[in-house]
């Protein structure tokens, strides 16, 4: 099974920061926040690890390349702890695609397209980090136990957060466990079917991958991910995983991703 991970946007909210070095470089602890995110991929026993990439982004492939030179001066000068982690960085079985027009987070996706064949694939968002692995496990568990259906992660959310996320409608059909009926875009509060919203975690079927390749433009003129999803609810079945805020740690502002340095670093 091959994971995807989109990576090819500008992140402007970090602004002047990722002028340079991009979002998914920025640290949490000692490592690249895609780091966490690969290493995640690969515990969920993934083949391979498909980064969607901007071509103006060459940082991130240089730090999943080997680099012998670095590894052999940092062992010369006896420093074999950092010589192991920049050795295991470049050793991951990443490869690269690219998105070459910034066309939605569905877009991205489906620029992976070649690389999943006729398999389910993962997801994941690449500015959410997930410390202890477990995610990804979970949701293939569901997901076997339902015939191999789709599966996403949902967040329970407090009323200012609503907007910011697509949302599910369905019913809890046991513990954790919700079967979806639709998903709603970035929904107004008082128009919102529940309070769960997608966390960034999807277990998808190739089905998704067809529908991504003529869908049209929907919210913000972009080829929407959510959309893809709400789609093939018509013909396949959908779970959604109920996961706790302490599962995970969204990066994506500035404030989430010194929030998520301080978790990380008492932990």
């Amino acid at each position: 099974m091959k994971a995807v991970i989109p990576a090819a946007g500008m992140g402007t909210r970090f602004l002047p920061a990722t002028k340079a070095i991009p979002k998914e470089m920025l640290p949490v602890g000692n490592k690249p926040v895609i780091q966490y995110v690969v290493e995640e991929a690969l515990a969920a026993e993934s083949d391979e690890v498909v980064v969607v990439n901007s071509r103006e982004k060459l940082a991130i492939e240089k730090h999943f390349a080997p680099d012998t030179e670095l590894v052999a001066t940092l062992r010369a000068k006896g420093k074999d702890a950092l010589a192991s982690a920049v050795e295991h960085a470049g050793s991951l079985p990443v490869s690269f695609v690219y998105q070459d027009e910034p066309l939605g987070l569905g877009h991205a996706v489906h620029c992976a397209a070649e690389k999943t064949a006729d398999d389910r694939f993962y997801v994941l968002l690449g500015d959410v980090i997930v410390p202890n692995n477990n995610m990804l496990p979970r949701m293939k568990e569901v997901s076997d136990s339902h015939g191999g259906a789709n599966v996403i992660a949902v967040l329970p959310l407090p009323d200012e957060e609503v907007p910011r996320y697509g949302i599910i409608a369905g019913t809890e059909v046991e513990s954790g466990v919700w079967k979806i009926d639709s998903i709603v875009e970035k929904p107004a509060l008082e128009e919102a079917p529940s309070h769960l919203g997608v966390f960034g975690r999807y277990l998808l079927s190739p089905r998704v991958m067809e529908i991504l390749a003529t869908l049209p433009p929907g919210a913000g003129n972009e080829i929407q991910l959510t959309d893809a999803l709400d789609a093939v609810l018509a013909e396949e079945e959908m779970y959604a995983l109920v996961i706790e805020p302490s599962d995970g740690y969204d990066t994506g502002t500035v404030e989430s991703w010194f929030a998520t340095n301080a978790a990380i670093m008492q932990g």
